[in-house]
């Protein structure tokens, strides 16, 4: 069975496309997901939902149970998940309200449960994790992006920063040298434990303001919130079209 995973950040705590029909609280072995996954259609494909920050308490990023969460979805069967996070923009096009395609990952955070090697069966997971977006999975969302004639960035580079505190100036500029094109704090290690499961895994990111340093204003909730309540409406169009060409008759 082919079935999409939605995994959910801020600003997308729900979905309104999806149709529920039904809510599964998954014990896994290491411990409790952020909550309980959705199950539902996105037009005529099933798919599963799950907020990544939780509800109605919030998960801070760096306290997240990455882990949980992609054991839980592919144990009720989901084959390729989408990620989706708010960023800030670092390269000169990633402006706030831009969708972007990202392609690849530097990670930055520590203290976080990164593998499910434990190291207790004898193997180890050197995964490949040279292209860490699944290509085929990629280039199905911008495909969908083109039927929908949503504009977005084709690729860039996901820095994933530990959180939960915005960046400095002088880390954004080290950003910035370092070839990030975005900032966020929930890309790692979702993509690397996706991989290790076999799950294909791609990400949507939605620019919600300049890095620190980079814009003319300082920083705001009220205007980050704005940019995704209505960026959130275009990842749902997005999210459906993906499902129509991709998963419809898959189950």
């Amino acid at each position: 069975m082919s079935c999409l995973g939605i995994i959910g950040g801020t600003g997308l705590s729900d979905l309104p496309e999806l149709v529920a029909y039904g809510e599964h609280e998954v014990s896994t072995p290491y411990g409790a997901p952020s909550g309980p996954l959705l199950e539902g259609r996105l037009g005529e494909a099933a798919v599963f939902f799950l907020h990544r920050h939780g509800g109605p308490a919030t998960i801070p990023p760096h306290r997240i149970n990455y882990r949980a969460n992609i054991w839980a979805m592919q144990s009720l069967g989901a084959s390729d998940v989408v990620g989706i996070n708010a960023v800030g923009g670092i390269g000169a096009a990633m402006h706030p309200g831009r969708l972007v395609i990202p392609d690849q990952i530097i990670d930055y955070t520590w203290g976080r449960e990164h593998s499910f090697d434990d190291g207790r069966d004898g193997r180890l997971l050197h995964i490949d994790f040279t292209e860490p977006y699944d290509r085929e999975l990629r280039l199905a969302l911008l495909a969908a992006a083109e039927t929908e004639q949503i504009d977005c960035e084709r690729a860039g580079v996901h820095g994933v920063m530990q959180g939960p505190r915005l960046e400095t100036a002088a880390e954004v500029r080290k950003l910035a040298r370092d070839g990030c094109d975005l900032v966020g704090m929930t890309g790692m290690p979702e993509a690397a434990l996706a991989r290790e499961l076999g799950l294909s895994y791609a990400a949507v990111c939605m620019v919600v303001n300049p890095a620190a340093g980079l814009g003319d204003v300082p920083l705001s909730q009220a205007a980050m919130h704005q940019i995704l309540n209505r960026e959130a409406a275009v990842v749902g169009r997005l999210l459906q079209t993906l499902v129509a060409a991709r998963f419809t008759g898959a189950d």
